[in-house]
């Protein structure tokens, strides 16, 4: 991909190599219980587009959009499936590096020890994410021969398997319940980007002009990933911060940037909003369990896990997916209960309706510019 005398920025390969190497082993189970896991998880997530469907009134009756796939993987499946995406979406930041990596052989051989380096440190974070990861609509997938995706550039749902049965025995909820409860969310992930043609390029759009704005050295970059890898080994001294407290995507950022970052964060705050909304308002018709369910997954958030692991999500930037989740469904179900779901519907017209962050925190603030400004 990117390359100076053969030397990738990334050694995508070797990333794979590590995350397989490192990620935890899943949660024991024989080889028909893991079919019989696999074959329901594909039943409910079939069963979930009429749900879902049904629910959010974003896909009109007789309109049937391209069909994406629905697979359900390992979490060695989840890794490869990402470190493909990452290599199609991080393309133009990389060439941005690469332009910047001195030039003759002292060049090539530090593109070579960089590209490896950066190849196992990506390794690392991806197996402490695939563990964690229950499932995921991979908006950008570029299709491959073991995973496939959509037709003309369209996405493929994932469902990591051994996870979703590793949470579901720690919370001791019905399996069957939670499965399904699962597959509501991730199915309205696909509905959203199905159910709206311009979503996926508006949201293609910004990322990759953040991207274009990115001003950071390589090596930066590089030490960034190394103080991710050190936090996941252990290998940080005890008691020693990141002074900087920031994540890796806050490194980056340019004041333009910071522009692009707020309508990005309010598009994502919306769109696990809306799927946690989802998933709670289909459940009690088709999750007899859904309220225990979301009382013990909400808990589970609240309670985080270890030092390295909160340690780990504020560089990753977790912390702002998990405010994401709360933040977003707050904004959705305000509106809703204001000027009801198909009133709430507008948010999909353009990317004008869409809500800023400041709305996102101000639901009432939306409906006033979408709604009041329409009918006066």
């Amino acid at each position: 991909m990117t390359s100076i005398g053969g030397a990738e920025m990334v050694d995508w390969n070797l990333a794979v190599a590590t995350a397989t190497r490192f990620v935890r082993p899943g949660p024991d189970v024989s080889r028909d219980e893991a079919r019989a896991v696999v074959a329901e998880l594909r039943r409910h997530a079939k069963a979930s587009e009429e749900h879902v469907r049904g629910f959010t009134r974003l896909i009109p009756e007789g309109h049937e959009p391209q069909d994406t796939p629905v697979l359900v993987v390992d979490r060695a499946g989840w890794v490869k499936a990402n470190v493909a995406g990452f290599r199609e979406l991080l393309k133009p930041l990389l060439d941005k590096m690469q332009e910047r990596r001195p030039g003759g052989p002292g060049g090539a051989v530090l593109g070579a020890v960089g590209g490896k380096v950066t190849g196992v440190e990506l390794g690392m974070l991806l197996s402490f994410l695939a563990s964690r990861v229950l499932g995921q609509y991979e908006t950008f997938a570029p299709p491959t021969r073991e995973l496939p995706a959509g037709e003309s550039g369209g996405g493929r749902l994932l469902l990591v398997a051994p996870n979703i049965v590793h949470v579901e025995r720690e919370l001791e909820v019905d399996p069957h319940d939670f499965r399904l409860w699962v597959c509501l969310h991730e199915e309205t992930h696909r509905t959203q980007f199905t159910g709206v043609p311009w979503l996926r390029d508006h949201l293609e759009g910004e990322i990759q002009s953040f991207l274009a704005e990115t001003e950071v050295d390589p090596m930066t970059v590089l030490e960034r990933f190394r103080e991710a890898a050190q936090s996941l080994s252990g290998a940080r001294p005890e008691g020693e911060e990141d002074e900087s407290g920031r994540s890796i995507v806050e490194l980056v950022q340019t004041p333009a940037q910071r522009e692009i970052l707020s309508r990005l964060t309010a598009v994502m705050s919306l769109l696990e909003g809306h799927a946690d909304f989802v998933m709670d308002g289909v459940g009690p018709d088709v999750v007899p369990s859904v309220a225990e369910i979301r009382e013990k997954f909400q808990q589970r958030r609240a309670r985080g896990a270890s030092r390295l692991d909160q340690a780990l999500r504020k560089l990753l930037g977790l912390d702002a997916k998990l405010r994401q989740y709360r933040d977003g469904e707050r904004f959705v179900r305000s509106v809703v209960e204001e000027v009801g779901m198909d009133g709430f519907n507008r948010v999909w017209t353009s990317p004008n309706t869409l809500p800023t962050k400041a709305e996102i925190a101000k639901p009432a603030d939306w409906v006033a510019r979408v709604h009041r400004k329409a009918e006066s």
